[in-house]
């Protein structure tokens, strides 16, 4: 099967398309024919080594497991296990590689490939409604998103939420289903996506090249900061008294701690006061792959593709993410 590789560190310059052997299915196993997956900053983390202290997961001198990339992803059953008893060949999956999970090991990440091997809940029926490419947006993005709203934050009908960086991966499923919620949400995002996150069902839209949001009367519920270009005392001024505030972005504040000393800010500011300021702990349960298929289907979240490249293409659809100005999801075909 043909694959994206790399070995050691370094820029997309380093990634190659090559032939490989299929993964073979274990017991408990899947054999998913990749239809779409999808870039996250998570490869980039991955291909970076960047920041430092993540290589003591990723591994110090290069990464372990297979060199593949890729955690996203949306398919065919190809084959199961023996022991696989909720799919069967030819069921249309989508959700996340074994390595994208938390005490997964990173050795089968990799859904920028024709087929990859996952275990049997980490996927689940693909939404009927949507695409492959559609589908594939989902797992990693619409997982924190949930999260942050849904199980963190316990977001209730009628509170304000406000979504920082609303026009990215992340921004785009927390603006659709902070609504779904029940929620006033206000979008933050710049002016080219103005109309996109409307769209979305933002009830208020603020363009940060016009607007400042933390100079404002208004005062949020949550703040899911997808960002991080603000102060945490300006976030605080615009948190209610009993609000809670997310901190999501995935560009390391420095190369060698990454977000760790923003962090460590945010442990600290929370002794004092009755805010909460908190980390984000995507959830990745079996439950948040149905309950977003739920939303998929009822028309309450539809994602969102900004561009879409093929296999070969993997380099230039990492070079484009870094540039950091995406709408929405990214998506490599298979």
């Amino acid at each position: 099967m043909k694959a994206i590789v790399y070995s050691g560190y370094g820029s997309a310059d380093i990634l190659r398309l090559e032939e490989i052997p299929e993964p073979q299915v274990g017991e408990d196993d899947l054999l998913v024919r990749v239809r779409a997956a999808s870039v996250n900053p998570y490869d980039w983390h991955l291909l970076t080594g960047l920041p430092y202290i993540g290589r003591m997961h990723f591994g110090w001198f290069g990464p372990k497991g297979n060199g593949g990339l890729g955690a996203d992803l949306a398919g065919e059953v190809e084959a199961v296990g023996a022991h696989v008893k909720r799919f069967r060949p030819g069921d249309a999956v989508f959700g996340m590689v074994d390595g994208g999970t938390p005490g997964k090991p990173l050795l089968d990440l990799g859904s920028f490939a024709e087929y990859v091997r996952v275990s049997e809940d980490s996927v689940a029926p693909k939404p009927a409604n949507v695409t492959f490419e559609q589908a594939a947006a989902v797992p990693a993005a619409a997982f924190t998103a949930l999260a942050a709203l849904r199980d963190q934050g316990r977001l209730e009908p009628g509170q304000a939420a406000l979504i920082n960086g609303a026009s990215g991966g992340v921004g785009t499923f927390a603006v659709q289903i902070a609504k779904a919620l029940g929620a006033d949400v206000t979008g933050v995002c710049s002016t080219r996506n103005v109309d996109m996150v409307r769209s979305l069902g933002a009830d208020h839209v603020v363009d940060y090249t016009r607007e400042d949001f933390t100079t404002g009367g208004e005062r949020y519920d949550l703040i899911l900061d997808n960002v991080g270009n603000r102060s945490l005392s300006e976030y605080r001024r615009v948190l209610t008294r009993q609000g809670v505030y997310f901190a999501s972005f995935g560009r390391p504040e420095n190369r060698w701690l990454g977000p760790f000393p923003y962090l460590l800010r945010m442990a600290a500011a929370s002794r004092f006061g009755s805010q909460r300021l908190v980390s984000l702990t995507p959830s990745r349960a079996p439950e948040a792959l149905t309950a977003l298929k739920e939303l998929i289907e009822a028309g309450a979240v539809t994602p969102v593709i900004d561009r879409t490249y093929a296999l070969a293409e993997v380099p230039e659809a990492i070079r484009y993410l870094e540039e950091g100005h995406a709408r929405a999801k990214v998506i490599i075909t298979a």
